[in-house]
């Protein structure tokens, strides 16, 4: 089974598509594939070109757990330089794709060194995201985690997402809090993590604990949501460098909280993988 391997910014996927495995695995399986001894390794995994009536390329996106997601920034750059690579897009032209998430409008640039997408408009509404409680904007609560209080502000940019101001974002602080914040009983379908730090109006960085995939590199939907954030909260300007550990992504605010994200990809390379990785019993 012919998997191919990209990442963006250290956030590794494995693109799948549909004719070399027409019946998508379950669960475990998912786990075995993106397991990093046990199976080719990844982030997650990407499953597509799936077809559609409306044009649009169909995408399903999992995570290494094996759960589901609505949206991954990264996973969608990934997913259009691998459309790109299969001459199934032109450069510069733009193209739709279809996620759980929500439909998102994509463009490739530069041979699939600069991909833009349009992640849609963001919501800090708590039914949205979703959160428990009343329906309210999520601005400047607060929540514990691990024996700590952080001040937060939550948002959906097709997924989940928690967004923790500090004033110095680190690793540790993304290690140490993300999972018990991950799976907070605030968050019915579990978060997305950011610990946001601001540099200037122009300039954030963030460190990052994704659902389902644990400690990340770098993150689009991240991205997208932490510059909502800070923008919501009057931090930032329109336009916002993001930095993360592994590199940097372009952010445009809209005056509504719509996103244009734009930022790098990189093939790594085709893997076959044998059918043993799929029955091997063992512990993850």
């Amino acid at each position: 089974m012919r998997f191919d391997k990209y990442h963006a910014l250290g956030n590794d996927y494995l693109v799948l598509e549909p004719s070399a495995c027409p019946a998508l695995f379950d669960k475990r399986a998912i786990q075995k594939v993106c397991h990093r001894n046990y199976g080719l390794g990844s982030d997650g995994l990407l499953y597509g070109p799936i077809q559609r009536t409306d044009g649009a390329f169909g995408l399903r996106i999992f995570n290494p757990d094996g759960s589901e997601a609505e949206k991954s920034g990264n996973g969608i750059r990934i997913f259009c330089r691998h459309l790109l690579e299969t001459s199934r897009v032109t450069e510069g032209k733009p193209f739709n794709v279809h996620t759980m998430g929500g439909m998102v409008r994509c463009e490739v640039r530069q041979g699939g060194e600069r991909i833009r997408v349009e992640m849609g408009k963001v919501s800090f509404t708590s039914t949205d995201i979703p959160m428990t409680g009343p329906s309210r904007q999520v601005i400047d609560e607060r929540i514990e985690a691990n024996g700590r209080s952080f001040g937060f502000c939550a948002a959906n940019v097709g997924n989940p997402h928690c967004v923790i101001l500090v004033s110095e974002a680190t690793a540790e602080l993304a290690k140490t809090y993300g999972p018990h914040l991950e799976t907070h009983s605030s968050f019915p379908n579990r978060t997305n993590v950011q610990f946001l730090q601001i540099i200037d109006r122009s300039t954030i960085r963030i460190e990052i604990w994704e659902r389902g995939a644990g400690y990340t590199l770098a993150s689009g939907s991240s991205s997208s949501a932490s510059a909502a954030v800070a923008r919501r909260l009057g931090l930032i300007d329109r336009d916002v460098t993001v930095l993360m550990p592994g590199g940097k992504i372009e952010i445009g605010i809209g005056d509504d909280y719509s996103i244009v994200m734009t930022g790098p990809t990189t093939p790594v390379g085709t893997f076959t993988m044998l059918p043993g990785v799929l029955t091997q019993d063992v512990a993850l």
